[in-house]
């Protein structure tokens, strides 16, 4: 009988990958400019979990390989109805960047733009109105929508937290 070597190890899920913001900093020294890079990454998997991450490093690669690291780290479940759309309006506010989110008709499509729509569509999100109120810093832009979509809770979750059934929120 042959031995078969089986890889026992669980399977990393697999996500998508966006790049949100890449950028050379600099830090001024006595002994001249050091450059780096940062880079910001979402990564989603295209059916409610997203996560945002930055990374920092001497090569543009280590930054994107660190972001993504942080990225998967910080994942989170959102809260996406019928399989398109959010459950209701939500502001998402990060420093000086809103975004207001609202949901739209089956068909709309993702009506955002940048960092915005990466988001979303790493998400899961199909059909979404957006607007971008205030700074529109990449980054920030990026995490008020996150905090937006954290912000979301469905008809079921309303009735649990306020101990009701379903119809008397509806």
């Amino acid at each position: 009988m042959e031995n078969k070597k089986r890889d026992v190890r669980p399977k990393q899920p697999q996500y998508n990958e966006e790049m949100i913001d890449l950028k050379r900093v600099t830090k001024v020294t006595k002994g001249g400019r050091h450059f780096r890079f940062a880079a910001t990454m979402a990564v989603g998997d295209g059916k409610g979990l997203i996560g945002l991450g930055t990374g920092k490093a001497n090569e543009v690669p280590d930054a994107i390989k660190k972001a993504v690291q942080a990225a998967t780290k910080n994942m989170i479940k959102v809260s996406i109805v019928e399989d398109r759309t959010i459950p209701h309006e939500a502001i998402g506010v990060q420093s000086a960047s809103r975004v207001l989110l609202k949901p739209a008709q089956k068909g709309t499509g993702v009506k955002a733009g940048g960092p915005v729509r990466a988001v979303l569509e790493l998400a899961g999100v199909k059909d979404i109105l957006s607007k971008s109120l205030g700074s529109n810093t990449k980054i920030n832009m990026a995490y008020a929508t996150l905090n937006a979509l954290k912000s979301q809770k469905t008809a079921e979750e309303v009735a649990k937290l306020r101990g009701k059934k379903v119809e008397e929120i509806l």
